[in-house]
């Protein structure tokens, strides 16, 4: 039987560390489509037991970050593929800090093993829960997929930034996505 809780607490915490991956779902205020994304590498930070940050590296959409933008809704989580089955989620309040904005660099200091990042997404923390996970299977970890990294390592920073400009400027359903600077 799952539980909910108003905060994450120590076992919580040990849980969302030892996962490999996560999921993060958000949808536009009104109709639009609901986005699920995956999300990988060490890419979390558990600020305190009501707010976390990730690392949005970029991709193809930009939905997550214009979600957020629009109206803060953002749901978290993550599934053990390994171990005692559990899927834990968090629900909350985002917003997104984009690498213009002020304050990214602070956020990004969280993360001192990445040197980029579209984005760093903040989440206050409104609900926790978990459940039994019991429909998920066992997968084996093998490591994590270099691509992006390399991809990102092989740019100039301003080839990297006017390519996000490119290609982030607007959701799939016509939000603003990444706004370059006047």
């Amino acid at each position: 039987m799952g539980k909910v809780y108003d905060r994450l607490n120590d076992k919580l915490r040990a849980f969302i560390a030892a996962q490999k991956m996560f999921f993060v779902a958000t949808a536009p205020g009104e109709g639009g489509n609901v986005n699920v994304s995956p999300k990988g590498y060490d890419s979390v930070v558990l600020i305190d037991d009501q707010t976390l940050a990730y690392l949005d590296f970029g991709g193809s959409g930009i939905e997550t970050l214009a979600h957020v933008r629009d109206n803060g809704r953002i749901t978290l989580m993550w599934c053990a593929f390994e171990g005692p089955a559990n899927i834990v989620r968090l629900y909350g309040q985002g917003e997104a800090v984009t690498f213009d904005d002020p304050g990214f660099a602070e956020l990004m200091a969280l993360f001192p093993t990445f040197e980029r990042a579209r984005a760093v997404i903040k989440v206050r923390i409104t609900r926790v829960s978990d459940s039994c996970g019991w429909g998920v299977p066992f997968f084996e970890f093998k490591g994590e997929r270099d691509q992006l990294k390399r991809w990102v390592d092989n740019r100039s920073e301003e080839e990297w930034r006017e390519k996000r400009y490119a290609t982030n400027a607007k959701s799939i359903d016509g939000l603003p996505g990444l706004v370059r600077p006047e």
